[in-house]
């Protein structure tokens, strides 16, 4: 019995020699490393790499955004403004129409209407139509002025007629041209049906107005700014006319 005990005793002994060891290294040794979380990376970063965090300024500055620039307007194109035309050999002298529209000028034709030539050109050194205003507008036709009622605009039902519708001097004949027509640009007097009683008033044709030859004297066709009668309206005012030059023949 005692030898059983001593031997148990032994085999005992032996193995918590054995044992001992065994649970130290269990409790020294490192964990397994446990595998990552499976997440989705965030976007706008590399798989595996964190983001960086932005910049920061200096303490006591703040970062100045930047200015932002003007997008630039597209430029809009200008209308070429309409060439002036070379004066007509034998032509007399220009008149400058300045209006509130813009100016314009027309050659006159001494040669062919030299009455209605030299009348006009008087009543114009005299500034007879300065301040006056055009009275008759027709889109594609014609414009008209040469009233001096114009300048009062409590006449305005009277614009155009009457006995105060001129200057009272008529030109006494009527200087009908077989050159120059009723084409675009085409300068001739007004009248109340009898062409030697032309006076002060004068149009000018918006476009080829054949029927009208034979009929009113042309005495003059615009040379410059040949894009202003389209753009004149009932109301406009003269603010100038004067002659501008007597070309040498």
């Amino acid at each position: 019995m005692r030898t059983y005990r001593r031997t148990a005793l032994v085999v005992l002994t032996a193995a918590l020699a054995i044992i001992g060891p065994i649970r130290a290294a269990a409790q020294t040794a490192p964990p397994k490393e446990s595998p990552p979380p499976k997440t989705a990376p965030k976007t706008g970063t590399p798989p595996g790499t964190a983001a960086r965090p932005a910049a920061k300024p200096p303490a006591g500055t703040q970062a100045k955004p930047g200015a932002a620039k003007p997008t630039a307007k597209p430029g809009v194109p200008k209308a070429p403004a309409a060439a002036a035309a070379s004066p007509t050999a034998g032509a007399g002298p220009v008149i400058v129409v300045e209006t509130s529209k813009g100016a314009f000028e027309f050659e006159t034709y001494p040669d062919d209407a030299p009455k209605t030539v030299a009348n006009f050109v008087a009543l114009t050194k005299k500034g007879f139509y300065n301040g006056q205003r055009f009275h008759r507008v027709v889109p594609g036709f014609v414009i008209q002025a040469g009233d001096p009622q114009t300048r009062d605009m409590s006449k305005r039902e009277q614009w155009g007629r009457g006995a105060a519708a001129g200057s009272g001097k008529p030109v006494g004949v009527a200087e009908f041209s077989k050159t120059h027509l009723h084409t675009t640009g085409a300068v001739a007097m007004a009248h109340a049906g009898d062409a030697a009683q032309a006076d002060s008033q004068f149009y000018v044709t918006l476009g080829p107005k054949p029927a009208l030859n034979g009929k009113y004297a042309v005495f003059g066709h615009v040379i410059s700014g040949a894009d202003v009668p389209a753009r004149i309206e009932v109301g406009d005012v003269i603010k100038r006319m004067y002659v501008k030059t007597a070309p040498a023949k």
